[in-house]
Formats: structure tokens, C-alpha cells, sequence
């Protein structure tokens, strides 16, 4: 009879272990969300590829030498803006200079949160570095939030995992 009561409640136990996280059944599974078309223009999308209904834009870019550093030469001097965003814990995507083939010379992450100046709330600049200030076509965003990674598997096998932002974009990456 001991042992009939044993096995009736081994279901029952498994249940409140795999829902503690202490079940060696526990799968946690890490994967990377595809890089999202880039774009003077683009509207901004979570992790899993679903838009935020926030639109991400570059206003203008010129050459010029930045002003705390004119004697490194020209850099690229941008304006961006995004609406729909919150002022305080909004998105963020890659900014990148590319040439004429879309190849990126140049990228920075740039923050919604961070983005204020003359130009009103969530209006920002920023500047970046070139080897080749005469290649750059044009700059583009990327509509992948950057502004928030979850815990990976190996960092938190209960909590972590799931689908994680693109790794950032950098100098040589074609977009």
C-alpha cells in the first residue's frame, strides 16, 4: 500500500518542481533576433520582431570637426529624433554611417531616454568616427531595441533566456 501512495503523488510532486525552477526538466533556450532592415526611418520593433509604436529618424547629418576635438578632423555630426517614445525608459537603436554599398563606416547606439536639446524632447545629436569621412553616403538607423537584454540561459537558467536584441552593429557590417 506504501509504496501505491508513493507513486500516486510522484505526478504531484513533479508538478511543484518544475514550477519552483527546481525541476531537471527546466529547458531554457537562448536565440538572437534577426537584424531589422535599416532606414532614415524606421519604427522601432521589441525583440521578437513586434513594433513598439515608436518611430525612430534620422533629421540631417553633415561633415564637420567636432568642436571639442576640431584638430581629429571631420566627423559625422547627426540629428535624430523619435516620437512615440517615453522620456524616461524608451527605446534605443543603432546609428550608423555607411557608404554608398550600405557598409557601415561607423555605428553608436543612441538612447531615447538620452535624446534632448534644442530641437524639443526625445531630439537628439550625436557624432560619429570614420576612418573615411569622404565615403559616408548617408546614415542609417537600425529598428532593433537596444535598450534592454534579458538574462541569457547561462546567467539565470529559471528566469533567463529567451529572445535576445541583435548584437550591435559595428564598422564593416553590411546593412
Amino acid at each position: 500500500m506504501f509504496p501505491a501512495r508513493v507513486l500516486a503523488g510522484a505526478p504531484l510532486v513533479l508538478v511543484v518542481l518544475a514550477l519552483s525552477g527546481c525541476s531537471p526538466l527546466w529547458s531554457c533556450t537562448d536565440t538572437t533576433a534577426k537584424r531589422g532592415e535599416a532606414g532614415v526611418r524606421v519604427q522601432v520593433e521589441n525583440a521578437s520582431g513586434r513594433p513598439l509604436g515608436v518611430t525612430a529618424e534620422v533629421v540631417d547629418w553633415r561633415l564637420e570637426p567636432h568642436p571639442q576635438v576640431p584638430s581629429e578632423g571631420d566627423k559625422v555630426h547627426f540629428r535624430y529624433r523619435f516620437d512615440g517614445a517615453d522620456e524616461i525608459s524608451g527605446p534605443a537603436v543603432d546609428a550608423c554611417a555607411v557608404d554608398k554599398k550600405r557598409m557601415a563606416l561607423g555605428c553608436r547606439t543612441v538612447y531615447s531616454s538620452q535624446a534632448f536639446g534644442p530641437d524639443g524632447p526625445l531630439a537628439g545629436d550625436d557624432w560619429l568616427s570614420v576612418e573615411h569621412p569622404d565615403q559616408v553616403a548617408e546614415v542609417l538607423l537600425i529598428p532593433n531595441d537596444q535598450s534592454y537584454d534579458r538574462r541569457t540561459c547561462d546567467q539565470d537558467i529559471k528566469d533567463g533566456g529567451g529572445t535576445h536584441p541583435p548584437e550591435p552593429a559595428g564598422r564593416g557590417d553590411q546593412l
